[in-house]
């Protein structure tokens, strides 16, 4: 099946769950995964001496979440290619509101982290967003529109910690949990009216479609996508990791002040989401992988120079993360329209193990972030770290894209 292939028109009517889904139902589905990853994060000193313990142990809320994640996305694409989208939307959105609730309510730090592994099952809806976009376009046009929700869904990050840090200020920590379940339902509401079913019909059972899974590991385009993405984004989740720690300790920042500059990357993001939306048509995915893999190496590479000349400080360390939030704005939605086209017939399961990959690596990385930065008063061993990721996020496009002239002839 050529993965460029016209669909015809598909027919589509807001608050009408017999069609699919409009475009701004599968934004909130996007964001509101990402707005439960960070808008807490400027708390995170605080909840450490509410739970009376050290920040390394705090940070693992990060850790934990993007390790369900990680793990859920495994099953997440296989259970919607066999049973449809709509349902494992709707039962994940469920889940979420009531872990998210129950986290506020935490007796100790063990139970919180034990939550947030629940909580993480919100991650269904963007998964499954991507996935209902490639059930609806083919792969440039799906890279588009993946593009357009991605921007919509940046949004999320770059308010949510300056968000999250003025809730802290004024109601104390639970605060951001409270608008986090209250959210959850509303966007759960908007599914079950809007979001109609677009995964073709299958009668292979569970067990058939988890093994289908070598189908996509031995496809080499399938790695070149996926890694790319996995580095690209490791950079950024390493950042979530270190960055709270960067801010607070190194920085002195309160959580408010934290709050407004940590969602610098998402600036370029969004940029990065807008130039994917108007020009990936126009140029193909591999390009905008390329472009976006080189932009954030190259953004990363001149921080470290300068905090080595010993010019750092806050804002040329947050400045320079817009790099990296307009690199993952370019590979992300490419790079996933990518995985997801090179096995079409599989396009579920190549978002979940795709997504299960990068968000598995992201959580090693911004463990090791919080490691390599304990007790230190550098940012240097965050930016270093970034550094090393982008590089090879740019090794990982440039073969993607000679994959691709070898297999296509182009």
């Amino acid at each position: 099946m050529n993965s460029q292939t016209s669909k015809p028109p598909v027919p589509v009517r807001f608050l009408d769950r017999t069609t699919p889904p409009h475009i701004a139902t599968l934004i909130l589905l996007a964001g509101i995964s990402a707005l439960a990853m960070n808008i807490f994060l400027p708390s995170l000193p605080g909840m450490a001496r509410y739970f009376d313990t050290d920040y390394a142990t705090m940070q693992l809320a990060v850790a934990f979440y993007l390790t369900g994640n990680a793990v859920l996305q495994l099953l997440i694409g296989p259970v919607s290619d066999r049973f449809g989208r709509r349902p494992v939307i709707l039962f994940g959105g469920g889940v979420f509101i009531v872990a998210t609730v129950a986290c506020i309510y935490a007796p100790n730090v063990e139970v919180f982290l034990a939550l947030r592994v629940v909580q993480a099952i919100v991650i269904s809806g963007l998964v499954l967003s991507r996935a209902v976009i490639r059930d609806m376009f083919p792969q440039n046009q799906a890279a588009s529109m993946i593009g357009y929700v991605t921007m919509g869904m940046a949004v999320a990050p770059m308010i949510a910690p300056a968000i999250g840090g003025a809730l802290d200020a004024t109601f104390g920590w639970q605060a951001s949990f409270w608008v986090l379940a209250g959210l959850g339902v509303l966007v759960q509401l908007l599914v079950w009216y809007d979001l109609g079913e677009t995964a073709a019909k299958s009668t292979s059972s569970l067990a058939d479609q988890v093994r289908q899974y070598p189908e996509l590991l031995t496809s080499r385009r399938f790695w070149g996508y996926c890694l790319t993405a996995a580095f690209t984004s490791g950079a950024f989740f390493a950042y979530l990791g270190g960055a709270p720690y960067v801010g607070s300790v190194v920085f002195g920042m309160d959580a408010a002040t934290l709050g407004l500059f940590f969602g610098a990357p998402a600036i370029g993001y969004m940029t990065g989401n807008f130039i994917t939306g108007r020009y990936a048509m126009r140029y193909g995915i591999d390009a905008m992988v390329l472009a976006g893999a080189l932009l954030s190496a190259g953004g990363l590479t001149l921080a470290l120079f300068v905090f080595l000349l010993g010019f750092g400080g806050p804002l040329a360390f947050f400045g320079f993360m817009i790099f990296v939030g307009l690199g993952n704005g370019l590979v992300l939605p490419n790079a996933t329209a990518g995985m997801l086209s090179v096995r079409p017939h599989l396009a579920g399961s190549a978002s979940g193990l795709g997504g299960a990959i990068m968000i598995g690596g992201g959580a090693a990385l911004s463990v090791l972030a919080g490691i390599l930065l304990e007790g230190r008063g550098s940012a240097l061993p965050l930016i270093m770290l970034m550094v090393a990721t982008a590089g090879l996020s740019c090794l990982c496009a440039a073969y993607t894209v000679r994959r691709r002239k070898i297999v296509t002839g182009i």
